[in-house]
């Protein structure tokens, strides 16, 4: 068996999977490690992790260089030796990234949504990438809605950010607002952030964002753009808020959410995102395998925290119960605290999607490190409307069971497994996309 076919085996099992610096080959030239794709991952994620990883592996002088091409650099460090060791980075957006493995030109794709079907197809050669070891989550980001900071509205809907975005609204008194015109500011046609703001907000309701809107290719400068605009309004990664002023969203019966980290690590908040590696699996690249698995280690999510996103380290957080959850629901908010993570399916399945397969065990090192494996966890269930509520309330609670199956075999006996159904949406139900992120199950503890 290959170390690359152990190392694949091991990730999909969720065991933890570490490379020595003798595992790793250093060419005399040319870069090790060629990384494409997502502005959001590559302006300083994607390098942190970079420099994380090189120091881990025992390199010396590890620093950044910026070529002159705007949003691309290079990751250097020394062997003991004094061989150099180089990894391209280049962030020009998520779509740049599939397109760089389609030409050979990169190792590993960074992305700030999903792969798409069309792009999954173009790669078929390199195996599937939406297979478990490919599909590679390293971080949660929210997307931030942002006006100017003297702007008085403080919550929008989905559907109004529809309306602002097309043109439609064009005015901020259509929105019991002041301030006359509105500027939109958005990021350009390659971003993972555009797409994504694209897919949930715009074409979910028929529409195209207004040819009005000043395009950006960084992700600061659309920010920093915003917070000196009074009429201004912007959509921006998590990190990326700066000076501006980020807003709560309502979606469908969704309840306000601000972009808090609590709310985005569950992926509850209507604007939370996946961010991706995607390492293809017929590739050879033992670099790629390596940073893969430190993004995914307890160091690197440190890194992914360290640079304003949310990591996946399980932690357990106080609700607050208020009048719009069930008595069921506050109830257990008053006596149990619970994780911030929740576990999700694949789309029209009750089979856990890739990042609750990793999921599974940082929730399992969780419950036996806190020495909660016997009655005091819990698990909640969701689901999205269905013409029958009894069929809703069924299938919320065996989505919470297919959960419960998983750890029963690390040996977690569970106090309780509880279906609330239809009930308390984060999403609304009238796209699918909507449909999947209601459809998901909550832990928690004693």
């Amino acid at each position: 068996m290959t170390l690359r076919v152990l190392f694949l085996l091991m990730l999909c099992a969720g065991l933890p999977v570490t490379v020595s610096a003798s595992d790793l080959p250093t060419p005399k030239q040319g870069p090790v490690l060629r990384i494409q794709g997502s502005n959001t991952i590559g302006a300083a994620l994607g390098p942190a992790l970079v420099e994380g990883l090189m120091r881990e592996q025992g390199l010396l002088k590890v620093h950044s260089e910026a070529p002159d091409t705007a949003n691309e650099l290079r990751v250097v460090g020394e062997t003991a030796q004094g061989r150099r060791v180089e990894v391209e980075v280049a962030a020009h957006g998520s779509s740049t990234g599939f397109n760089a493995l389609k030409n050979a030109t990169a190792d590993l794709a960074a992305s700030s949504r999903p792969i798409k079907d069309s792009e999954l197809l173009a790669l078929q050669s390199l195996g599937n990438l939406k297979s478990p070891g490919a599909e590679q989550v390293i971080a949660i980001d929210g997307l931030a809605i942002i006006l100017h900071p003297q702007n008085p509205l403080n919550q929008l809907d989905t559907e109004q950010l529809a309306r602002i975005f097309s043109g439609e609204a064009r005015t901020w008194e259509e929105l019991g607002g002041s301030g006359g015109a509105i500027h939109l500011y958005a990021r350009d046609d390659q971003s993972g952030t555009y797409d994504t703001f694209k897919e949930v907000v715009l074409s979910r309701r028929g529409k195209t964002l207004n040819s009005a809107a000043k395009r950006f290719e960084s992700s600061e400068q659309l920010s920093d753009a915003v917070s000196l605009d009074p009429q201004g309004i912007g959509f921006i990664g998590l990190p990326y808020v700066r000076q501006a002023k980020a807003v709560a969203i309502v979606d469908g019966q969704s309840q306000a959410m601000l972009p808090l980290n609590s709310l985005i690590a569950t992926e509850d908040y209507p604007l939370s995102r996946r961010l991706f590696f995607y390492l293809p699996p017929n590739g050879k690249n033992p670099w790629a395998d390596a940073l893969v698995a430190f993004a995914q280690s307890s160091k690197g999510q440190a890194i992914v925290a360290a640079n304003g996103f949310i990591a996946q380290t399980v932690q357990a957080m106080a609700v607050t119960p208020n009048a719009l959850m069930p008595e069921g629901y506050q109830a257990l908010s008053r006596h149990a605290q619970r994780l911030t993570v929740n576990f999700r399916f694949e789309e029209g399945s009750a089979t856990l999607d890739n990042k609750a397969r990793q999921d599974l065990t940082r929730v399992l090192d969780y419950i036996r490190q806190n020495e909660k494996t016997n009655r005091q966890v819990t698990l909640v269930g969701f689901g999205d409307a269905k013409s029958d509520p009894a069929r809703a309330d069924l299938l919320s609670k065996l989505r919470a069971m297919a959960v419960r199956r998983e750890l029963v075999k690390s040996g977690v006996v569970f106090r309780e497994i509880r279906g609330f159904g239809a009930e308390m949406p984060v999403a609304a139900n009238s796209a699918d996309e909507g449909r999947i992120k209601n459809r998901r199950v909550e832990v928690w503890v004693y």
